[in-house]
């Protein structure tokens, strides 16, 4: 029986009840009258100084998914585009991953880490080859990291994670500061939870790969993470534990992708109905191919053109949530994901075990094949060709505005008058330190404009300082 506040897995993605949402989404998929008033419903709505969104349930959400009118889907993406400029405007967040080990001991048969895979050659940073790591992301420009790594109690124990963001923390070289470690690491207990929590990280972030638990144990036949029930209840721990933030997401491709879909927002659904905040993020990888992995193994692919429907109607769903695309995908996906309610995506980004010290791009420790292979600069004079803000920004984990608090601010909209001065400073911190003169050229343009609609004049008057100080001064005297 479906009961989004249970502590068990079992109850809060009850397959009953999506196996009964798949038909009735089927049902009313036609019914474009119900359509139309749930896209109405989830349209941003002015309140005060700010926007309110009321979101859909899975239920809602499932229907409009199913929906195939043309007519309908074009206004599915304008509302998903008017959503995220509501609540998160032209911003979009810069983060790189940064694999420490590929050590696993689980048997994942989409993943190239699985223990069986003989062929890959198995690698675990030392603490001095992170720092080497590390310096190669700050020269690039990035501030915000999520550390991965195989689940292995004996090469990666927790204290192995523990030291490394220790170690991520305490390297500043030049103007480089990595400000935020977001984590990604195998399903723990509430005790390591907390120790995670006391070493400074932002959010924790596990993909559930498939919520469809046969499935789950089907493509999981051996290691820890074959245990569906403790994985899937991961995300409860880790907020008992203290950790405000947290990240969801499915691998598409390994089970049908309406399945998939419900079976994500019900998760959200629970974390807000039983610990009172929902998802910090989502993200919506796909299969793609790696080391002894073919994508065709899997018979649940999906078109680009679901896929964008997918992210829009996710967007729909959950207004408040970022939502996250990585260099899995080609530039033309991640444009137009762009445009339908993504807010975070990653840049010049090695998905390899030491990728980045390596003048040549290596593929023998790569967990997936990276189809964006532009450098950061790339990706962020890109961005503003497309009228986005590349965003280094970490102020709301440095101001305690995690969790509840910051879905309070974003829920009333005003969020923004945090994020966007905060998104231009870190612009102007990227453009003077690391930039090419192209990006720099056009970054100063966007920000003077950027400026302009900066609602708060004393907000506009504080930010202008401090950029024309960073300009002038090279001045770093002010908190992001």
């Amino acid at each position: 029986m479906y009961n989004p506040k249970s502590s068990n897995a079992d109850d809060f993605i009850d397959h009953g009840e999506i196996l009964d949402t798949l038909i009735y989404a089927e049902a009313n998929k036609n019914n474009l009258k119900l359509v139309d008033e749930l896209l109405e419903k989830a349209r941003p709505k002015k309140n005060g100084n700010g926007c309110t969104c009321s979101g859909l349930t899975h239920r809602e959400a499932s229907v409009l998914l199913a929906c195939e009118d043309p007519e309908m889907i074009n206004k599915m993406y304008q509302v998903a585009e008017e959503i995220k400029l509501a609540f998160y405007g032209n911003r979009i967040v810069l983060f790189a991953p940064l694999y420490l080990s590929n050590y696993c001991i689980n048997g994942c048969l989409y993943c190239p880490y699985h223990t069986k895979n003989k062929s890959i050659p198995r690698k675990k940073l030392t603490q001095e080859e992170i720092k080497a790591e590390v310096i190669a992301l700050q020269d690039m420009g990035h501030k915000r990291l999520a550390i991965e790594a195989g689940e292995d109690p004996v090469n990666n124990p927790l204290e192995y994670i523990l030291e490394s963001i220790d170690t991520i923390y305490s390297v500043h070289h030049k103007n480089g500061d990595i400000r935020r470690v977001n984590v990604n690491i195998a399903a723990t207990t509430v005790e390591a939870y907390k120790k995670l929590k006391a070493a400074g990280i932002g959010t924790y972030i596990l993909f559930q790969e498939t919520y469809n638990k046969k499935r789950y144990l089907e493509l999981h036949p051996t290691g820890p993470k074959h245990d569906y029930n403790y994985h899937t209840e991961a995300m409860d721990r880790a907020m008992q534990g203290g950790i405000d933030d947290v990240g969801l997401g499915v691998l598409f491709g390994l089970e049908g992708y309406k399945y998939e879909f419900a079976g994500l927002l019900m998760h959200a659904e629970h974390l807000e109905a039983s610990q009172g905040v929902g998802p910090h993020t989502i993200s919506v990888p796909r299969v793609k191919p790696a080391d002894d992995i073919n994508p065709d193994d899997f018979n649940n692919s999906i078109p680009d053109e679901i896929f964008t429907k997918i992210a829009a109607c996710i967007r729909l769903a959950v207004p408040y949530t970022g939502m996250i695309i990585s260099t899995r995908e080609n530039e033309a996906v991640r444009k137009k994901m762009l445009t339908v309610g993504i807010s975070q995506i990653s840049g010049g980004s090695r998905t390899s075990v030491g990728g980045y010290t390596e003048t040549i791009r290596p593929h023998d420790t790569e967990q997936f094949d990276v189809s964006d292979q532009r450098t950061l600069d790339e990706v962020v004079y890109w961005l503003m060709q497309c009228g986005h803000i590349p965003s280094f920004c970490t102020a709301c984990y440095r101001a305690g505005r995690t969790g509840d608090r910051f879905m309070s601010l974003c829920k009333s909209g005003q969020i923004l008058n945090c994020c966007h001065p905060n998104a231009l400073m870190t612009l102007t911190e990227y453009l003077e330190d690391y930039a090419k003169p192209d990006t720099k050229k056009l970054g100063y343009e966007m920000i003077e404009r950027e400026l302009l609609k900066i609602p708060n004049e004393n907000v506009q008057k504080i930010a202008r300082e401090n950029i024309e100080a960073m300009k002038n001064n090279n001045k770093r005297d002010f908190r992001f």
